[in-house]
């Protein structure tokens, strides 16, 4: 869906009252919504100023965090929500390091932004998957569904995939969430090593 089409239908806005808005005719609208005609770059702003959007969005094909994100956007602005605190979370891509994020007074910020990491989430998995046409590990990211639908609670798991994790350093040695896991990946990269030679 195009991005206007989704905010208009998120702000719950007809297209003759955005034209009204923006001194058009509604088939502009129309033409912008169906992506038969590209938005004229003088409206952008003017868009942006109006729903409190970046203008990137507009004109462009969403994905489901797009969306997210401008869902984000709009409850920001009807909530105004404050931020009560900042947590520190570990933050996996191009820079593996630690992030603050915003812990809102407002719970529908907090579940949106939940929401917007498990897209992100689900988003890499896929991504890590299609990697290969035909992934050799595919029975491998079955184990791994199975193993968050079923025992997700378990520390085992935590504490060995967060061993795993520093094994082949995908989190730097530093970010550890318990005290007693060096004790733990002490002992399991005997194991990982003893099975790597």
């Amino acid at each position: 869906m195009i991005g206007l089409e989704y905010i208009l239908n998120l702000y719950n806005l007809q297209h003759i009252e955005l034209a009204e808005k923006l001194g058009i005719k509604k088939q502009n609208i129309n033409m912008w919504v169906k992506g038969r005609q590209n938005i004229p770059k003088k409206y952008l702003p003017v868009l942006e100023e109006l729903f409190g959007i970046d203008q990137s969005y507009f004109g462009r094909e969403l994905t489901e965090i797009d969306q997210l994100e401008i869902q984000k956007e709009k409850l920001k602005r009807d909530l105004k929500p404050v931020i009560k605190k900042h947590e520190q979370q570990f933050s996996l891509g191009e820079i593996n390091d630690l992030i603050e994020v915003p812990i809102y007074d407002k719970e529908e910020m907090n579940a949106i932004e939940r929401d917007i990491e498990k897209a992100k989430l689900v988003s890499k998995f896929k991504a890590a998957m299609d990697i290969v046409d035909n992934n050799p590990y595919l029975e491998t990211y079955k184990l791994i569904v199975e193993l968050l639908e079923k025992v997700q609670h378990e520390s085992v798991l935590h504490k060995t995939i967060e061993a795993l994790a520093h094994y082949y350093q995908v989190l730097p040695d530093w970010v550890s969430s318990e005290p007693e896991q060096e004790g733990f990946e002490g002992e399991i990269f005997e194991v990982f090593d003893d099975h790597n030679y």
